[in-house]
């Protein structure tokens, strides 16, 4: 039987030639829902994410999914396990089309990307889920166009289909809607919504509308310790919560 909690770490820290990055932080990811993870600039949420998928090794504390300790597992295994990291393992090839960035993800999650004898048109029956997956995200319509040739949000959008693409059963998101206008952060925020849905998302970013808008549960880091938990209204009223954003260059929730 699955736990309800997919993602737990315990006392997780990591230092760099004695400053610590992150301290005792103490997480738990609810199965199928959005859960953010917030803070000031300099909390340590990008070091977190780096120790989650492994990208970096922890000083010290556990990181267990679905209750087994993968603390110690390289981030391929962590990946195989169903964490994807997207905009990592999802990067966009843009001289190759919406259809074929698509294809190549389904590659990798059947593990026939390095099969270069077999011939062009064996690919062709993944199309269908590429198709599939494109339509889930808004691109059926681009799938021939070179992805160079996709407005910033479609990227995006495209690297969320990539992530799909590996089957994940936990997507980290980092900074999904960064250096986006209006209207795209808008779209992104609706798309991660829409393909949440039966999935976990742990999603790092910034921009408080979207975070209020979707997250089901948010923990703020200061300093790279964990500094309040709880929903949107329970973070956002929380005196420690407001002080530590109000003094880190004007930013406000």
């Amino acid at each position: 039987m699955l736990q309800d909690t997919i993602l737990k770490t315990i006392g997780l820290g990591k230092s760099f030639k004695g400053f610590a990055a992150v301290s005792d932080v103490n997480l738990e990811v609810a199965r199928g829902s959005i859960h953010a993870l917030i803070g000031p600039n300099g909390a340590g949420k990008t070091t977190c994410f780096n120790l989650l998928t492994k990208f970096l090794e922890p000083t010290s504390g556990q990181i267990l999914f679905n209750g087994l300790d993968i603390t110690k597992e390289r981030p391929a295994q962590i990946a195989r396990r169903g964490v994807i990291r997207s905009f990592q393992i999802s990067a966009v090839f843009p001289h190759l089309t919406v259809l074929e960035n698509v294809r190549v993800a389904l590659q990798q999650s059947l593990g026939t990307e390095f099969y270069f004898w077999k011939p062009q048109n064996s690919l062709l029956t993944l199309d269908d889920r590429a198709l599939e997956l494109l339509d889930e995200v808004g691109l059926s319509h681009f799938a021939g166009e070179e992805a160079i040739s996709l407005a910033y949000g479609q990227k995006r959008a495209l690297e969320i289909a990539t992530t799909l693409a590996m089957d994940p059963e936990l997507m980290l998101l980092d900074e999904p809607t960064q250096g986006m206008g209006h209207e795209d952060v808008e779209r992104v925020t609706e798309l991660i919504d829409r393909v949440a849905k039966g999935r976990t998302v742990l999603m790092v970013e910034h921009n408080m509308k979207v975070v209020s808008s979707i997250a089901h549960r948010i923990t703020v880091l200061q300093r790279g310790s964990v500094l309040a938990e709880g929903s949107y209204y329970e973070v956002s009223s929380n005196p420690l919560v407001v002080e530590a954003y109000m003094g880190s260059h004007g930013e406000s929730l």
